[in-house]
């Protein structure tokens, strides 16, 4: 497989709008995250990944954009963005930007010009369709809940959002819009960035005729996603984008693609394909899903987390590449969700981080998630901001759930969960703002802040560290090869990586109770040493243990 430098890297993810403001107006912003790169560089980190930063009315915090190639007022300004690439720069670290073209904001130019008449060019940059007999043009419904379509009484007509109805939809059959789009990538990029993340980018090519979809019981709209969700002229659209702008730059790309299975993400991100480097795939942070959905909650079942994660390993093992992560602006606290956030939270922490960085695939970290950050239980509804979030509680208690489920739900799969303020220190407001945050701080800062993880040599972020500082050590832990061990096991995720004659062991002990371990007999007869461990290697008789402790993680590395 080929060496490339975004498979040698570890991106860090920042959502600018939690996590340091700079200037005390609650939110935010560029000369906060300039004035955090240090910390970031101390981590180890390659890439940071920077969640919008362009003007947007804010309907879904900032994936709506009104203005491709402007800066929202409240993040700064273009010289603070300049500033903020420039340094990192400096530090030999790189920066990726969203992009977002599924849909834009309905404030944005192009969205404006389109309702103003049929006649206009813009018109066909958006997807309007009649309605039939006084109802919706079909019976898709939209991922924030209700109606996909919204009414436009100028015209008569409906267009198409599949999420809020301040996101419409653009038209990626009109090659105007497209040509828009890829003038747009090609601006950013001259300016020097190092390449996209993009949003849903799976859902831009919609099946001709946009049909109707089966309506699950108890439900008022079809998910309608197998019409729009790896669409009829996806590749064609990918491959072109990459022809006209991708290719002419050296940089990192990962398409955000719900629904897609391990066959598909091979064409996606196939070497010889020509599309996107990697992709963000959603099977693993399904698996306590239950039969209705995210806010249906289910445990984990450890087996279906090995099945899922090996799948992926190994069917992408020789084309194409995984991107590896547990957190993200969308999904809740790795440590809450999947591991043990009260007595045991610093070593599930560090055992979740273990498993993931250890596979074959670039990992991502969530700002955060280096000093082990857990979900928040704020006190009611009125505490959320999540637009996703809000709906559901609406949705939910009108169909007659009580709201104390309904909350349940939300302390668990909530997306504010990630969103809450960075905790840089003990100090008011965890050392965030000087002012009134947009949303509330965890009240745990004073215990979990990274001014406390500095301070501890046993600390999650040193942890963080050393597993990316062994990344960039051994090329075992890139580019060789994945297979699970003790695949029976209920309790132990444990796998190896082989490169040549050399072998890595990683043995994760996923609950918290001590576990027997028995290696299969063929990896006993190697030499190991030590890698690293979540409980450290002081004291240890054996290299090799014999049994693994409450959510411990141990790598042992050895010639065969």
């Amino acid at each position: 497989m080929k060496g490339q430098w975004w498979k040698e890297s570890t991106v860090y993810q920042i959502y600018p709008r939690s996590f340091m403001d700079s200037n005390g107006d609650g939110i935010g912003d560029l000369q906060g995250i300039i004035s955090k790169l240090d910390y970031l560089k101390k981590l180890g980190i390659d890439v940071i990944w920077l969640s919008p930063v362009y003007q947007s009315p804010n309907d879904d915090n900032g994936y709506d954009i009104s203005d491709y190639k402007n800066i929202m007022d409240e993040f700064g300004t273009m010289d603070d963005w300049e500033e903020l690439l420039n340094e990192l720069h400096l530090r030999d670290m790189k920066l990726i930007m969203d992009l977002v073209v599924n849909h834009s904001s309905d404030e944005h130019a192009w969205f404006i010009e389109a309702k103003k008449s049929k006649e206009t060019p813009y018109r066909d940059y958006y997807i309007w369709r009649k309605g039939e007999n006084g109802r919706e043009p079909n019976n898709w419904g939209s991922n924030f809940g209700g109606s996909a379509w919204e009414y436009d009484e100028n015209s008569g007509e409906y267009f198409l959002h599949l999420f809020s109805k301040k996101q419409p939809d653009l038209n990626w059959e009109n090659p105007a819009l497209r040509q828009e789009v890829y003038d747009m990538m090609q601006w950013w990029l001259d300016k020097g960035i190092d390449g996209f993340r993009m949003d849903v980018i799976n859902f831009i090519s919609k099946e001709d005729g946009l049909p109707d979809d089966e309506v699950k019981p108890g439900k008022k709209y079809a998910s309608g996603s197998k019409y729009y969700r790896n669409g009829p002229r996806i590749h064609e659209y990918l491959q072109e984008m990459n022809e006209k702008v991708l290719s002419h730059y050296d940089v990192m790309t990962v398409g955000e693609m719900p629904g897609v299975k391990p066959e598909m993400a091979r064409d996606y991100t196939g070497e010889d394909r020509n599309e996107l480097n990697m992709v963000f795939q959603f099977e693993h942070v399904s698996l306590d899903n239950g039969p209705g959905g995210k806010w249906d909650l289910k445990p984990l079942d450890l087996s279906d987390l090995k099945k899922s994660l090996t799948k992926w390993q190994t069917e992408l093992e020789e084309t194409g590449w995984n991107s590896l992560y547990f957190n993200n602006h969308d999904q809740p606290r790795s440590v809450s969700r999947f591991g043990n956030d009260g007595e045991y939270r610093k070593e599930s922490a560090k055992m979740l981080a273990t498993l993931l960085h250890m596979m074959k695939g670039t990992p991502y970290v969530y700002q955060g998630e280096e000093i082990g950050m857990t979900n928040v239980e704020f006190p009611g509804i009125g505490d959320y901001r999540d637009i996703e979030t809000l709906n559901y509680f609406r949705e939910s208690t009108e169909a007659g759930v009580p709201a104390g489920k309904a909350m349940e739900s939300i302390y668990a799969k909530g997306r504010d969960n990630a969103r809450t303020p960075m905790q840089w220190n003990s100090s008011e407001n965890a050392g965030f703002t000087t002012g009134t945050p947009w949303i509330g701080i965890n009240p745990n800062f004073s215990d979990i802040n990274a001014a406390e993880a500095l301070e501890d040599k046993n600390s999650i972020f040193y942890y963080y560290q050393d597993l990316i500082r062994l990344r960039k050590e051994h090329d075992i832990i890139v580019y060789g090869k994945y297979e699970l061990i003790l695949e029976e096991d209920p309790a132990i995720f444990a796998y190896t990586r082989t490169l040549g004659s050399q072998v890595l062991v990683v043995l994760c002990n996923f609950y918290g109770n001590t576990r027997k371990l028995a290696l299969p007999e063929e990896l006993k007869e190697i030499k190991y040493s030590w890698l690293t461990g979540n409980y450290g290697s002081e004291g240890r008789e054996d290299i090799v243990p014999q049994q693994l402790k409450p959510y411990e993680a141990i790598v042992l590395i050895g010639e065969k």
